[in-house]
C-alpha cells in the first residue's frame, strides 16, 4: 500500500510541477525532499526511492510538449505496479515514527497513515498527471481533437494553408487601424483557456469521492449530465462523428482512471 501511494504521490506532483513551475528544478527538489521527509518519518525510504525513480520515468515517457514516445503503455504499467503493490503487500503493521502519533478519524473508522498516503497520491495523480493519460489514449487511437488557440501544431499546418489569404487580407485591414483604437481594444480573459484541464480534474475528484462514498445515484446522475450537456455539440457533429469519439474516448479513459483510483482506495481500506 505504501509503496502504491508514494509511487502516485511522486507522478502526480511531479506533472503538477511541470505544468504550473516556472523553473521546474526548485518544484523537483521540493517534491523530492518532501518525499524523503515523509519516507524518512515513516520508515518508508525504500518505496520512496521507488518512487522517485518511477516519477522520473514517467515524466520522460509521458512529455507535456510532444505526444507520449511510448503512447498508453506507460499509464498500463503504472496501473499493473499500483493495482500489484496494494494488493499484493497490504497495509503494514508500522508506519514508524509517524505511526506512532498519527490520528485520523474520519465516518468509516479510523484512517491509518498509509492509506491515507495512498488516498492522497491517488487524488495528486488525478489533477494533472490524468490528463496526460486521456491525451495519450486520444493520441494513440488518432482521436479528432479541437485546436489549441495558443499554437500551430505541425500537423494543423497544412489544414490552415487554404485560410492564408483570408488572415492576410484581415491582417492588412486590422493594420489601418490607429494605435490608440488598438490599444483600447477589450481583450477576452477567457481567450486560450482550456476548460477540459480544469473540468477533468474536478470530475475525476468527484468520481473518486462519490464512490468512495457508495453514492452511486448521485454519481450516475452526475455522469448523465455531462452527456446532457454535450449533447446538443455532439448532435451537429454531422456524417464524421469526430466530436461524438472525441467525447466518448476522453470520458471514457477519464473515468476509468477515476474509478480505478477509488478501487485501489477501497481495496486498500477494506484488505
Amino acid at each position: 500500500m505504501i509503496v502504491a501511494g508514494f509511487i502516485l504521490l511522486a507522478v502526480g506532483a511531479a506533472d503538477l510541477v511541470r505544468q504550473f513551475a516556472p523553473r521546474r528544478w526548485i518544484g523537483y527538489l521540493t517534491v523530492t525532499v518532501v518525499l524523503l521527509l515523509l519516507g524518512s518519518v515513516s520508515d518508508a525510504l525504500l518505496p520512496m526511492a521507488l518512487a522517485l525513480v518511477v516519477g522520473a520515468l514517467w515524466v520522460w515517457s509521458m512529455p507535456t510538449e510532444r505526444p507520449a514516445p511510448l503512447g498508453f503503455w506507460p499509464a498500463v504499467l503504472l496501473a499493473v505496479v499500483s493495482v500489484g503493490a496494494v494488493v499484493g503487500f497490504g497495509a503494514r503493521p508500522d508506519a514508524g515514527l509517524i505511526g506512532a502519533v498519527w490520528r485520523l478519524r474520519s465516518p468509516f473508522g479510523e484512517v491509518p497513515f498509509d492509506l491515507a498516503l495512498l488516498a492522497l497520491g491517488a487524488g495528486v495523480f488525478l489533477l494533472e498527471s490524468a490528463n496526460l493519460v486521456v491525451r495519450a489514449a486520444l493520441d494513440g487511437e488518432h482521436t479528432w481533437r479541437p485546436a489549441d488557440p495558443a499554437a500551430t501544431p505541425v500537423t494543423a499546418v497544412a489544414d490552415t494553408a487554404a485560410a492564408a489569404e483570408t488572415a492576410a487580407a484581415s491582417e492588412t485591414a486590422a493594420a489601418t487601424e490607429t494605435d490608440d483604437e488598438v490599444a483600447s481594444a477589450p481583450r477576452d480573459p477567457r481567450g486560450g483557456f482550456k476548460g477540459g484541464r480544469l473540468i477533468g480534474p474536478l470530475e475525476r475528484i468527484l468520481v473518486l469521492i462519490l464512490t468512495l462514498a457508495a453514492a452511486y445515484p448521485i454519481l450516475a446522475a452526475m455522469l448523465a449530465a455531462k452527456g446532457i450537456v454535450r449533447f446538443p455539440e455532439i448532435s451537429r457533429d454531422g456524417e464524421t462523428g469526430a466530436r461524438a469519439e472525441y467525447f466518448l474516448v476522453g470520458s471514457l479513459v477519464s473515468w476509468v482512471i477515476a474509478l480505478g483510483a477509488a478501487f485501489l482506495v477501497w481495496w486498500a481500506a477494506h484488505s
